[in-house]
């Protein structure tokens, strides 16, 4: 309940931010076109967002034949969920990563990619496959999508103004104070409003990896298993760097970009140790209600 109330909070910041650069930049029309613009340009994600962020990574389906194991894995992760078996993909490359794409769990896709699959063993891939599960059941996908999509309107408004900018920056406001004022009024605001449309998309995206490391650990029964694979997956991001369309990092699993330093103030994901580190004390608490047996039951 906390992590959804949360993300609402934070989606209606970036809505009430285009609505402000609308109404700045032209008064009650540009308003009234940045909300239209805003339903048109979500309503287009909502439906083809999986279809791009695939195409985008060159992802091809998987057939089952190829890896039966995973396909079987992914349909029992999907049944505890209480969904239908998601589209499995692989992307053809070494860094080892993972992302969930789509509209609803009735037209999801679990992409991973080749490195993945040689890194992990069997017991970790199925953390990873049921933490991107967790994705899709809390509804994460469109989620990202709508976050990603608002603030790219703002970055957008805000190079067009630069682009054409003199005499939208001095338009006057509807009453008399008008002139310079408002020009860096405006200016400022524009300024602002993209790194705050970033900060808030960031927000969202953090509050959701958290929410599907917990979801995810809770399906596959085995949250230390989910974060063996985290600190694997850390350690090959700053080894195999994936940098193919950086406004899609915050689907994977962990940042393809990895940055550190400063720059991990700007990640799409909150920091691994703290995701091991919780974890940990929810497979200690899972331990010890079943006994220091864990939760995974298969063996292959």
């Amino acid at each position: 309940m906390g992590n959804t109330l949360k993300t609402t909070v934070l989606l209606a910041g970036l809505t009430a931010l285009v609505l402000v650069i609308g109404d700045r930049l032209g008064g009650p029309q540009g308003l009234l076109f940045a909300g239209l613009f805003a339903v048109v340009m979500n309503f287009g994600s909502y439906w083809f967002s999986d279809r791009i962020a695939l195409a985008i990574h060159g992802a091809r389906p998987l057939p089952y034949e190829q890896a039966p194991w995973l396909h079987d894995m992914v349909a029992r992760l999907a049944s505890r969920a209480g969904m239908p078996k998601p589209k499995v993909y692989i992307l053809p490359t070494a860094a080892p990563n993972a992302f969930a794409t789509g509209r609803n769990p009735s037209h999801a896709a679990i992409a991973v990619t080749a490195g993945l699959m040689e890194l992990l063993d069997r017991r970790e891939l199925e953390g990873v496959l049921a933490h991107e599960l967790g994705h899709v059941r809390n509804r994460d996908t469109l989620i990202g999508t709508v976050a990603a999509t608002l603030a790219g309107i703002i970055s957008y408004a805000a190079q067009m103004l630069f682009w054409f900018g003199g005499s939208m920056l001095s338009r006057g406001d509807n009453d008399e104070r008008g002139g310079l004022g408002s020009a860096f009024a405006n200016l400022g605001l524009l300024l602002v409003a993209p790194i705050a449309a970033t900060l808030l998309q960031l927000a969202v995206s953090r509050s959701r990896e958290y929410g599907a490391d917990q979801t995810g650990a809770e399906l596959a029964g085995d949250p230390d298993a989910l974060a063996n694979a985290l600190l694997k997956l850390e350690r090959s991001a700053e080894a195999i760097p994936y940098d193919k369309a950086p406004a899609t990092s915050h689907l994977f699993i962990v940042n393809p970009l990895h940055r550190g330093g400063v720059m991990a103030l700007f990640s799409t994901h909150p920091p691994i140790p703290e995701r091991v580190r919780r974890l940990r004390e929810l497979g200690a608490r899972l331990g010890a209600r079943t006994g220091g047996r864990g939760g995974w039951e298969y063996a292959y």
